[in-house]
C-alpha cells in the first residue's frame, strides 16, 4: 500500500512539472502574439503592417513566386508554417513596395527571405538555391549582414 502511494505521488509531481512546462511554452507564444498585436507609434501593429503589405502586393505575385515561397517555408514545422509564410511574404511585399517593383521576382523573394528569417535558416536557403541551380552570389551581402 505504501509503495503504491509513493509511486502515485511521484507520478502526480512529474505530471505537474509537465503541465507547468507546457503551459509556460504556450504562454510564451501567446505573449509574443500579444506583443505583435500591440499598436506602435504610428497606430498600427506589426500584424496590421503584415496584412497591409500582403494586400498591397497580392496582384504582383506569380505562380512561380508562390511555389518558391512555399518551398522555402517547407522546413518550418506544419504548425507554424502559415505564420512563417505570412511574415516572409509581408517582408517581401514591403521590399517590393519600397523598390516599386512591377512583380515579385526571385531576387525579391530571396532577399525578403534573408531579411525575414534568422541567420540559422540561411543554410537551408543556400542549399535549396543550389539544388534549383539559382546563383546566390548576388545575395551574399544580405547573408553576411
Amino acid at each position: 500500500m505504501n509503495e503504491m502511494s509513493t509511486g502515485f505521488s511521484l507520478f502526480i509531481v512529474g505530471w505537474s512539472f509537465v503541465l507547468v512546462g507546457v503551459m509556460g511554452i504556450g504562454g510564451y507564444f501567446m505573449f509574443r502574439k500579444f506583443l505583435k498585436s500591440m499598436p506602435k507609434q504610428d497606430g498600427k501593429s506589426e500584424l496590421d503592417w503584415q496584412d497591409y503589405y500582403i494586400e498591397q502586393t497580392r496582384a504582383l505575385w506569380t505562380e512561380e513566386g508562390l511555389t518558391l515561397l512555399n518551398e522555402l517555408v517547407e522546413p518550418v514545422p506544419q504548425l507554424f508554417r502559415d505564420v512563417a509564410r505570412r511574415s516572409i511574404a509581408a517582408k517581401i511585399g514591403q521590399l517590393a513596395l519600397e523598390e516599386k517593383a512591377d512583380s515579385i521576382t526571385t531576387e525579391l523573394i530571396v532577399k525578403g527571405y534573408i531579411v525575414a528569417t534568422p541567420k540559422r535558416d540561411h543554410k537551408w536557403l543556400i542549399a535549396h538555391l543550389q539544388s534549383k541551380q539559382i546563383d546566390y552570389t548576388p545575395y551574399e551581402k544580405y547573408l553576411n549582414a
